[in-house]
């Protein structure tokens, strides 16, 4: 009888919590990039942005009748897996509904492997972008608003080949983002006419890139690609190879663009060229309108952290749930045609269609289409570094 009984009120307890969180008034969402790191300069802005989205969100009132959406930071120090699933298991156990992130490729994997797929948890990543996370077995829970890099190594030799860089030298973060981006790269390239002369890795965290930029420069080249992190060792080789006067002008994929990079090279690096994903849709001015100066829109994937976050919310609405594994499914719905477009500023409009049965294409910040296993088409703005300051040129 005592069994009985325990099992009775035990059952009881169950669907007593399983109707207080189908009923729920907040959505957690956690938001985890890597705040220490190889790229902690870009991380504050892209946090800040996706969080934007989520106090849109609620003060709207109007996701799932009426329900708060809070944010819950953790780091994954961009390269630290150990970290990073640690992260996403806190979170996770602490009833978060989605995750925004992570940025880092590596760590995204092993979020997705170990803490994402075993919990039915749904990812949206801003700025992760090894193509090895397109073949990723993901059970349809994880997606990405910032586009491969196998599509980012193409623009890289469109770019340089129409500025006539017949010929490089490659060095690249030795981690999944790096050595993915110098294969996709290197592939384009030469399928272009490109010479890489030397494609070599680099590690992190060291105080002396001399014996990198020395086997750089014995190879020789009319420009260096630096696939680095601009906070950690892409930054350590460029300052070699500027005092070592190895290399002038060098060629910067995403990892590499923020105001750190003006910060510590300036006028330096005048001449020197690069891209990271952007885009100049309308969704773009009312991104910017919308942040109304509160942190730099241009800053890499800073838009993509916005329509990440909105992604996960209209999914939920056109579910009419914050379960993972019941509104997964919408995420490609609501990023896509048909249905009305949906820019920054309008998650509110966006919400009220959902409600009432229509159907949205969340153009967002950055133009979304999500294509494939769920990943962005993407578009890229080209820069120039003009004066010591990052320009940009045009838009892919």
């Amino acid at each position: 009888m005592k069994k009985m009984l325990m099992a009775t009120t035990a059952a009881a307890l169950l669907a007593t919590n399983a109707y207080a969180d189908a009923h729920s008034k907040d959505v957690k969402l956690g938001v985890i990039f890597g705040y220490t790191g190889p790229i902690e300069s870009l991380t504050g802005i892209m946090a800040s942005s996706a969080e934007l989205a989520m106090k849109e969100v609620t003060d709207s009132g109007m996701l799932m009748d009426g329900a708060t959406v809070t944010p819950s930071r953790a780091d994954t120090g961009c390269v630290d897996n150990a970290l990073a699933t640690s992260s996403a298991e806190r979170l996770i156990a602490e009833g978060i509904n989605g995750i925004v992130g992570a940025a880092c490729s590596g760590v995204t994997g092993a979020i997705l492997q170990n803490a994402a797929l075993p919990n039915g948890m749904v990812m949206i990543s801003p700025s992760a972008t090894s193509p090895g996370l397109t073949s990723m077995e993901d059970d349809g829970l994880f997606f990405r608003t910032a586009p491969s890099d196998a599509r980012q190594g193409e623009v890289m030799a469109e770019v340089l080949m129409e500025e006539g860089i017949k010929e490089v030298a490659v060095t690249y973060t030795n981690n999944d983002y790096g050595k993915g981006l110098a294969d996709a790269f290197q592939q384009a390239y030469e399928a272009a006419g490109g010479t890489i002369t030397i494609s070599a890795a680099h590690e992190d965290g060291k105080a002396d890139y001399s014996a990198e930029v020395g086997a750089l420069a014995s190879a020789g080249g009319d420009r260096l690609v630096v696939a680095g992190y601009v906070d950690q060792g892409g930054s350590g080789v460029v300052r070699a190879a500027i005092d070592s006067g190895a290399f002038d002008t060098f060629h910067f994929p995403d990892g590499m663009i923020a105001a750190n990079l003006e910060n510590n090279f300036g006028s330096e690096l005048d001449g020197s060229t690069g891209q990271h994903p952007g885009t100049d849709s309308p969704g773009a001015d009312k991104f910017t309108a919308l942040v109304d100066g509160a942190f730099d829109t241009t800053s890499p994937f800073a838009p993509e952290s916005y329509d990440a976050a909105a992604l996960l919310m209209l999914a939920m609405q056109a579910a009419g749930s914050s379960d993972p594994q019941v509104y997964k499914d919408q995420v490609m719905s609501v990023a896509n045609a048909p249905g009305e477009k949906i820019y920054p500023g309008e998650l509110a409009k966006a919400l009220q269609i959902l409600k009432d049965g229509g159907e949205v294409d969340y153009e967002g910040a950055t133009a979304v289409e999500l294509i494939g296993p769920g990943e962005s088409a993407g578009s890229y703005r080209q820069i120039k570094i003009e004066d010591g300051k990052i320009t940009t040129v045009q838009y892919r």
